[in-house]
């Protein structure tokens, strides 16, 4: 599980109050830099409502050079799948990005006026979604330039492109969503992600994999669909295509393979070894039997100094909540910023035990947690441009259970957001004065500790009841918001807690109070500026963040905890009582977590449809109006450092250095070029 995108999460109060807004930061040259920190451009370009920033990766510097190779190696592997999440996203990505690529290097003609700006526009939307999708929303991009421009752009590259790819562009009513969660809907049907052939559905999905799951061994219940494309076959059957070397995706993986092997043989210590090895088996056989044996390897990998996500992980991107998206991460381990918060992994049991679940739905014994803060150093796939600042893996429970978990924050992805922002949503969106300088003051930090609670403690806490399968299954479209919402409600109640302060990890309440602050101006108000007009929450952690949100405010409102203010047109949310608050956030997670642990369907149906789901359209359109005064975009996302190998006259390599590249437009029409390995049409 992920502390999501690009504003990643916005799950954290920072995300909220402070990387959504300030003024634009000064543009540079398209040359690599290599910038003193005091001098190093955090903010390159902003279109849309997209803002691009640059992160730095403190620690390199002091890496070995078999640790460099080894991130070099691991960087290289991940790039190689990159095709793979544009083809994912939708069938005709490949095909629309190669086309804005060629227009991009190759066209002669004017490239001033409107129209050449709107079509360089949703060409950058396009490369930072990965597609034609909103990387957010889902809603598919509109070109606001004519398609007849776009034909002639084409026509004098010597391109074309088929008449369906190009209807599929430019008619709002085809592939109008990637990712639908509409109740009622059927939603393989709705959603235009290429995880289903056509005319499939999703009844027809759901039977074919409950049958493969009731002959899994429920102890060790196989992740079913995770790297395969489902389609109809020649009898009418539905029948799996394989991620897999030779199977779907195999000239991807083949070269990942490759660099992952290098990988392997400059490894830190046998156990990564192992774990590389595993992986590489994978890639070959597909079987998910490996995948758990990978997980169960990399998990217990923990003396690295670099580390790596890879692979077909998270499953935001399919409706049923089963396909994982290919995502790459390289990370750095930060020492010195794990110690400091090592006070939290170290007393991850006294959570569970001071937690208010309920005493059958409590770990007797927490096991395996292992928490860092890291430095990333390279991402592609669902990982870029638009980051997680905090990840949990694995994902399967009964290894969680069994064998324990990794959680991660991003602490140079953090640091992007804190030194590019400001302060103009604050200044929108808080209450009153007290509550700007709370944030001011504390929000920095309380973001660091929500992700922090939320990865550490939030998802490795509670149990299912005894004969409940992975619940995933039974709460399906469901599933991915309550996870995240769980895991968010365990911050919440754990960071107005006097043990946060007893541990040294907080100075004082204030900063429990700033996360509360935020996270309900965060929830109800700041990120419906995300959302056109009419339209309903979708997105997993955006719902999540809304249904956490009302349902708390709904009870705060009739108990005098919360008061509704309403002040020159505009609505706050005043938190009036914090501790009666926390309270409330107690009792929705210990409802939650009997949720998740008793597989019970309609009862989480029932608490997204009613809370997280529906947008009042007076106070969006309120919202909409106020955000007018921010001065930048809602969402952020990252152009990546370059990792340069310097070779001898042998051809070894005697050190990998980092630059920095400030043109977002480049580095993609770079990786398009040196970092593509499928065909247009899979």
């Amino acid at each position: 599980m992920k502390t999501v995108h690009a504003l990643p999460l916005l799950l954290l109060p920072i995300l909220t109050a402070f990387h959504d807004g300030g003024p634009r930061v000064r543009a540079r040259s398209a040359a690599p830099i290599a910038a003193a920190p005091d001098s190093f451009i955090w903010q390159t370009d902003q279109f849309a409502d997209v803002r691009i920033l640059r992160y730095q990766v403190p620690g390199w510097e002091q890496l070995s050079l078999q640790q460099k190779q080894l991130a070099y190696y691991l960087n290289m592997a991940g790039l190689a799948g990159r095709d793979i999440l544009w083809d994912q996203n939708h069938r005709h990505n490949l095909q629309v990005r190669r086309a804005l690529e060629r227009i991009l290097r190759e066209h002669k003609g004017d490239r001033t006026g409107a129209e050449w700006t709107d079509f360089l526009t949703y060409a950058k939307q396009v490369f930072f979604s990965n597609g034609i999708h909103h990387h957010y929303s889902n809603d598919k991009h509109e070109p606001a330039f004519s398609r007849g421009y776009f034909e002639a752009l084409l026509k004098g590259c010597g391109a074309t492109l088929p008449a369906e790819v190009l209807t599929t562009m430019f008619d709002p009513a085809v592939a109008a969503k990637k990712v639908s969660l509409e109740a009622g809907k059927d939603l393989v049907q709705a959603s235009a992600v290429n995880f289903y052939g056509p005319g499939v559905t999703q009844a027809e999905v759901e039977a074919f994999y409950a049958a493969r799951e009731k002959q899994d061994d429920p102890a060790m219940p196989l992740a079913h669909g995770l790297n395969s494309r489902i389609v109809r076959g020649a009898d009418g059957r539905l029948q799996e295509q394989v991620y897999k070397v030779g199977g779907l995706y195999g000239p991807a993986l083949e070269e990942s393979v490759k660099w992952l092997e290098k990988a392997a043989a400059v490894a830190e210590n046998p156990q990564q070894r192992k774990a590389i090895d595993v992986l590489i088996q994978y890639y070959r056989t597909g079987d998910l039997r490996t995948w758990d044996d990978f997980n169960i390897a990399w998990v217990r990998d923990t003396t690295n100094s670099v580390d790596f996500i890879l692979g077909f992980v998270e499953v935001y991107n399919d409706p049923l909540g089963k396909r994982g998206s290919y995502e790459s991460i390289v990370e750095v381990n930060d020492p010195e910023a794990t110690r400091n918060m090592l006070a939290i992994q170290r007393n991850a049991q006294w959570f569970e035990d001071n937690s208010p679940l309920m005493p059958e739905h409590k770990k007797r014994n927490v096991v395996g947690i292992t928490y860092r803060f890291i430095n990333t150093a390279g991402e592609s796939g669902d990982a870029a441009p638009s980051t997680p600042v905090g990840v949990n893996l694995p994902n399967a429970n009964w290894i969680r259970a069994a064998h324990g978990s990794k959680s991660v924050s991003l602490g140079n992805i953090s640091e992007a957001y804190e030194k590019s922002a400001g302060s103009s949503t604050l200044e929108v969106f808080c209450h009153d004065a007290e509550e700007i300088a709370r944030a001011k003051a504390h929000g920095a930090l309380a973001g660091k500790l929500h992700t922090a609670l939320h990865e550490v403690v939030g998802h490795a806490s509670g149990q299912l009841e005894p004969g409940v399968g992975e619940t995933d299954q039974t709460l399906k479209s469901y599933a991915s918001t309550l996870e995240e919402g769980r895991a968010d409600l365990v911050a919440l109640y754990f960071i107005m807690d006097p043990k946060l302060v007893e541990l040294g990890v907080m100075p004082s309440l204030e900063v429990g109070m700033a996360e509360y602050d935020g996270y309900l101006r965060n929830g109800l108000l700041v990120q419906l500026r995300r959302i056109k007009p009419g339209k309903d929450i979708e997105e997993a952690h955006m719902r999540n963040r809304m249904w956490v949100s009302a349902w708390v405010v709904e009870k705060g409102l009739k108990e005098g905890v919360v008061a509704k203010v309403v002040r020159d047109g505009a609505t706050y949310y005043d938190i009036r009582d914090y501790q009666k608050l926390r309270t409330l956030f107690g009792e929705l997670l210990r409802e939650v977590q009997r949720i998740k642990s008793q597989g019970d369907h309609e009862a989480g149906k029932a608490l997204v449809e009613t809370y997280g789901v529906k947008v009042d359209p007076a106070v969006h359109a309120e919202v909409l109006k106020r955000a007018e005064r921010i001065r930048t975009a809602p969402y952020a996302g990252f152009i990546q450092p370059q990792m340069v190998p310097v070779l001898d006259a042998s051809g070894g390599i005697t050190d990998v250095k980092l630059e920095f590249p400030d043109d977002f437009v480049k580095q993609m029409l770079h990786f398009g070029e040196k970092h593509s390995f499928l065909p247009d049409v899979n």
